[in-house]
């Protein structure tokens, strides 16, 4: 006899609408394989008499939130509100009254997990959040189970399919950001507003969650530093090209004993590495264990069946557990023994330059980065002579940032003037 399992849905968009058609057209394998049926009893909605896709049972929709988290027959709770408000209060409702949450929501979890958490642990209700980063990639159930007899040092994640969309056009094709990003958004990967996306804050939320996990400590979302690609220039990305190098959104997250380093930005890296050839859509995250070594995952990050499937693996895990499981570290706002956020990271740096074409210049840049502990290891100079400039572009050994700053401030502006400035991991 099959176990039944009686749920609620707060929200039903094209996640919902995947999990729906999931659990209904998949039912049979998944009783199969785990002796588990869901019966989907209430789904919360904003508006009864829109016209929708998907065929529900009469007395199954409602607008009334309390219909969901109130109903004592409700065991497990899946949240597709998105966005912060009220999705993290009624998370934490649900959760209060002893119910299982499964979500998908990075900005909710990332900005209020230790609530969160510790509402979850005093009812004994579980919180799952596999799909909150990196949609179908199982990385979070791997940091939480199948990495623990491990001490990650370093993570690199394409975490945000839009931004790793753009870039990849932009790489094949030489066009520019505003020209790709219109396309993007006719093609619907991009949202009317896509500033979270773009300006980097979508990755910065999932990398919190994921340093968390791999550090073993909370690394709070303001400990992440942001930068997103709306400056990058199609010509940047050429000059990279032609020294052997890709452009991608990374987050990075490092730790070096309780310093820990977390940052987003646009970043170039070889060609050779691995994640370099993780284009479109994708998502991918590489990571480095001291008993696994360097590892990667890679899949699809976003899209309505790619999260469901992360939706429903999560719902299975919270079916069948006797106990529900969480995160180890001291999950508060201010831990006793919290992590110390590096904001002078260590990194190598592609800046390039126009200069005035005269003798003694690159002397001159060469001598201020010196001064600075910046060292040149690659130099190039591009095209012709315009308006009596020439382009220069370097590539640096690794620097500090704050060196670095220091460095390009100091730079003659009456000689030089700095064009961009992008960083480069190895």
């Amino acid at each position: 006899m099959d176990k039944l399992v009686k749920i609620g849905f707060l929200g039903c968009g094209n996640v919902g609408g995947g999990v729906w058609k999931l659990l209904n057209g998949f039912a049979d394998d998944i009783a199969h394989r785990t002796g588990l049926r869901f019966e989907i009893k209430k789904v919360l909605v904003r508006s009864l008499n829109k016209q929708r896709e998907i065929d529900f049972p009469d007395g199954v929709l409602t607008d009334c939130v309390d219909d969901v988290l109130n109903d004592p027959e409700i065991s497990i709770v899946l949240e597709f509100l998105g966005g912060e408000k009220p999705a993290h209060q009624w998370i934490q409702m649900a959760l209060e009254r002893g119910k299982t949450v499964v979500t998908a929501n990075k900005v909710a979890f990332a900005l209020h997990w230790p609530e969160l958490h510790k509402a979850a642990q005093d009812s004994g209700a579980g919180l799952y959040y596999e799909a909150a980063v990196c949609g179908a990639i199982p990385i979070i159930h791997t940091l939480e189970q199948s990495l623990q007899a491990n001490r990650i040092s370093y993570i690199y994640g394409i975490v945000n399919g839009t931004t790793n969309y753009i870039l990849t056009r932009m790489s094949r094709e030489g066009a520019e950001y505003s020209d790709v990003l219109a396309d993007a958004q006719k093609l619907g990967l991009a949202e009317p507003d896509p500033s979270s996306d773009v300006e980097g804050f979508d990755a910065a939320y999932k990398l919190s969650i994921l340093a968390s996990l791999a550090f073993h400590g909370r690394v709070p979302f303001e400990n992440v530093y942001v930068e997103g690609i709306t400056k990058v220039q199609a010509e940047d990305i050429r000059c990279g090209q032609e020294l052997g190098y890709t452009l991608k959104l990374l987050a990075i997250a490092k730790r070096d004993g309780l310093s820990v380093e977390t940052r987003v930005h646009p970043t170039f890296i070889k060609n050779e590495h691995p994640l370099a050839s993780v284009s479109d859509a994708f998502n991918a995250v590489f990571l480095r264990g001291h008993a696994c070594g360097e590892m990667m995952f890679m899949g699809r990050g976003a899209g309505d069946l790619p999260t469901a499937s992360a939706i429903v693996s999560d719902l299975l895990r919270a079916a069948a557990a006797e106990k529900h499981s969480y995160p180890t570290f001291e999950n508060v706002v201010n831990p006793s023994v919290p992590l110390q956020k590096n904001t002078d990271w260590q990194t190598a740096f592609y800046v390039r330059m126009l200069a005035v074409d005269k003798p003694g210049v690159l002397a001159s840049v060469a001598q201020t980065f010196s001064l600075y502990g910046v060292s040149i290891a690659v130099m190039q100079q591009k095209g012709d002579q315009t308006d009596g400039r020439v382009t220069l572009v370097f590539i640096t050994h690794q620097a500090s940032e704050q060196a670095m700053t220091h460095a390009l401030k100091s730079i003659n502006s009456d000689l030089v003037s700095v064009e961009s400035v992008l960083r480069v991991e190895n």
